[in-house]
């Protein structure tokens, strides 16, 4: 009988396997991704576009929809907004792609940025750490709120090549992947600390093996695990903070649809009209959720200690 024997990769894939929830987090994560991808032709063939005006939907003396619980029928299956009639189902899967990029975009920037510095500092060690410690720190005291909203509004409507939409959306990138990095620099430099004194890093040394090599080569790739763990943690983090940017009016403008810019415009009508607060709040619930449960789970199937 020859026994097969199994690489890590393949553990800890039987584990995230065995791991229901973490698999019902995939799934709901999977949906996502795929629904925001081809969000134009779900609205296509359930919906409309996601601006179109449906004034004879909504009763003009109450801006509210006409029929019962805001509309929703099967031409509009989250009902409609109020004062205009917009297609409510269009613009949260719309919304999706906006929210999703973003923060896809800024957890990989800050990863990037954390990952590059954390690795520094706990390698090199001394004036380095010391640098590289305090920056983290001067960054984690940093107003994000107050800096987003300031930049915001002393940026023209055209910089650096870009306009629109596309201006807000890579200024929301960077404003929040540049000021995240640290929570994930602090993770990898402590992770570089024990292991730079691991035998194999010690092995390459005495052969002659440069610092960049051992980096790169003997270094980064033990550290695989908790970047993507904090790959899959941060991006429900980030989407709540692209949607309490555009809630507060600084993120993407209208009439692109966003899930916070949403929540934003449903303050006004919660009352009459609550639909329009819940169907987006529920979007970014269940994203938060999906997303969490399965970075959850991922921690514990890359968990050496696990059994």
């Amino acid at each position: 009988m020859v026994v097969e024997g199994r690489s890590l990769g393949r553990i800890a894939l039987s584990r995230l396997r065995r791991d229901r929830v973490a698999m019902a987090g995939a799934g709901v994560v999977a949906l996502l991704v795929l629904g925001s991808v081809f969000a134009p032709a779900i609205v296509a063939l359930l919906g409309h576009p996601p601006n179109e005006f449906h004034g004879d939907q909504i009763d003009q003396t109450l801006l509210a929809p006409k029929a019962a619980f805001g509309g929703i029928s099967r031409e509009f299956l989250f009902g409609v907004e109020p004062v205009n009639g917009r297609d409510l189902f269009s613009r949260i899967m719309y919304g999706s792609r906006v929210s999703l990029l973003i923060a896809f975009l800024a957890t990989a920037l800050s990863l990037v940025i954390g990952t590059a510095a954390g690795l520094v500092a706990g390698y090199f060690g001394g004036w380095v750490d010391l640098v590289v410690s305090k920056a983290m720190d001067v960054f984690l005291a940093f107003p994000l709120l107050v800096f987003a909203i300031a930049l915001v509004g002393v940026i023209p409507d055209h910089a650096f090549g870009l306009s629109g939409d596309t201006l807000r959306m890579a200024l929301l990138v960077v404003i929040i992947g540049f000021f995240s990095w640290p929570y994930v620099g602090r993770i990898i430099r402590g992770q570089t600390l024990s292991i730079r004194g691991r035998e194999y890093v010690e092995a390459a040394r005495s052969l002659g093996a440069g610092a960049p090599y051992i980096i790169v080569r003997e270094i980064l790739p033990n550290l695989a695990a908790p970047i993507l763990i904090y790959f899959t943690l941060l991006i429900p983090t980030n989407i709540l903070l692209e949607a309490g940017l555009s809630f507060l009016g600084v993120g993407v403008r209208p009439p692109t649809p966003t899930w916070g810019g949403m929540l934003a415009d449903a303050v006004n009508f919660y009352t009459i009209s609550p639909h329009f607060m819940i169907f987006p709040g529920l979007a970014i619930f269940v994203t938060v959720l999906g997303f969490n449960l399965f970075g959850d789970g991922l921690r514990d199937a890359l968990d050496p200690k696990a059994r």
